[in-house]
């Protein structure tokens, strides 16, 4: 299990099953409401995320007719997307998890748009194109 939180703490989250696989999207959507280079997300089942603390800070923004980003309203820390076609599953960003995590980035998506200045150096497959 982990735990996971926003940066001011008033959303606080558990994750009840591992993450064994981390995905690198640089498309430039993910690079603008990151506000970084990529966004690293890990697939969660929606059975195994629990809302311990916040619902009422959790935000929501459609980035697409299809895809919500789901953000704290007082802080703005990014917390998972979420496809409305595929409701069990959300994007996790693993960026906001309190306990160090053992999966590893599997993949690199829309790296014909990565960020100039980053440097991919992992071995992990790249991808120009794919639905992030």
């Amino acid at each position: 299990m982990y735990t996971a939180s926003c940066l001011c703490g008033g959303i606080q989250l558990r994750i009840h099953s591992e993450i064994p696989q981390i995905f690198v999207c640089h498309c430039q959507q993910c690079q603008k409401a990151q506000g970084s280079a990529f966004v690293a997300i890990a697939p969660i089942q929606t059975k195994d995320l629990e809302i311990v603390q916040g619902q009422a800070l959790f935000q929501e923004y459609y980035a697409t007719e299809n895809k919500k980003r789901t953000f704290c309203k007082r802080c703005a820390s990014p917390l998972f997307s979420a496809r409305l076609d595929l409701p069990e599953v959300v994007r996790l960003r693993v960026g906001i998890v309190n306990e160090p995590v053992q999966g590893k980035i599997v993949s690199h998506a829309f790296t014909d748009n990565k960020a100039a200045w980053f440097e991919i150096l992992d071995d992990a497959p790249q991808f120009a194109q794919v639905l992030c």
